[in-house]
């Protein structure tokens, strides 16, 4: 009876190690299914990896970095601010003449779930010196005048001066029309930015329809990891005043994907019971027949 009741109780025993084996891999193509998507919604509305492919926004970024770009409060009306670092699809043809990098077919597939940065797309980033309304000077070699506020700017280049000499854009003084922004690299020497594209149907201006999101952290390399905040200089009394709803970019995030997950934790936790019950009814089976 002895050996009995030990059979009885090792069968059971292996046939619920069983079912939770068989109901893991049901349930793996589910749970890779629900990844993807959460990628591909995070990717699309939330959060999207770029690499920066120049030097032009040194040091601040460096070639070869990945940052990681909110794309959820442009949702919500906000309107890029000055001193942010932005990613834009390219205005007018800025990007002429630059090769095009031909991913693979891998490639493809991790930069359409959002986890590789796009290699075809037109993209550019800078940072935000003026947005509609404002007026942006350059006379000789700096400072650089936003409402007639001379900018303390740190963060240009080492040995860059704010503005440079050339005719070509160097010296310029422009409005920026409402519905615009305008855009300048760090690397002040080394950026063919609004100042070099004046020439153009936007005047050198990137319409505020064409920007990606606003560039939050540098991700990649590990060592290189930091947030990107604004400047000090611009909030400096009588520059003018910004809008931001960057209140929203920390709590949006982990709410949509509460929401997304939410109805998965609550089946599986309906599952897990239903097992228990059923697993509970075998043993008082398996006693029984002792």
């Amino acid at each position: 009876m002895t050996e009995h009741r030990g059979g009885a109780g090792q069968g059971s025993g292996g046939s619920r190690q069983g079912a939770k084996q068989r109901s893991f891999w049901k349930e793996l193509p589910i749970l890779i299914g629900i990844a993807l998507v959460l990628a591909l919604l995070i990717k699309t509305f939330l959060v999207q990896a770029f690499s920066i492919p120049s030097d032009s926004m040194q040091n601040t970024l460096q070639r070869g970095d990945r940052v990681l770009v909110d794309k959820l409060t442009p949702w919500f009306g906000s309107q890029p601010g000055r001193g942010e670092v932005v990613v834009f699809h390219d205005p007018d043809n800025w990007l002429a003449g630059e090769p095009t990098p031909s991913p693979n077919a891998l490639q493809k597939v991790l930069t359409f779930i959002g986890l590789m940065p796009s290699a075809e797309e037109k993209d550019l980033i800078k940072r935000v010196i003026g947005v509609g309304g404002d007026t942006v000077e350059c006379k000789g070699t700096g400072p650089l005048l936003v409402n007639g506020h001379a900018l303390n700017e740190p963060y240009v280049y080492p040995g860059n001066t704010p503005c440079s000499m050339d005719e070509q854009g160097g010296q310029f003084k422009v409005k920026v029309p409402e519905g615009f922004i305008w855009v300048m690299g760090d690397h002040r020497q080394n950026s063919r930015d609004s100042r070099y594209n004046q020439g153009d149907k936007n005047h050198g201006m990137v319409p505020v329809d064409k920007v990606v999101g606003r560039a939050i952290v540098k991700a990649w390399p590990i060592n290189r990891w930091g947030a990107l905040p604004v400047p000090d200089t611009f909030d400096q009394p009588g520059i003018g005043s910004q809008s931001s709803a960057a209140g929203s970019v920390a709590v949006a995030p982990y709410g949509v994907a509460l929401t997304a997950v939410a109805p998965v934790a609550l089946w599986r936790r309906r599952r897990a019971a239903k097992v228990r019950t059923t697993g509970n009814a075998s043993t008082t089976t398996a006693t029984g027949s002792r």
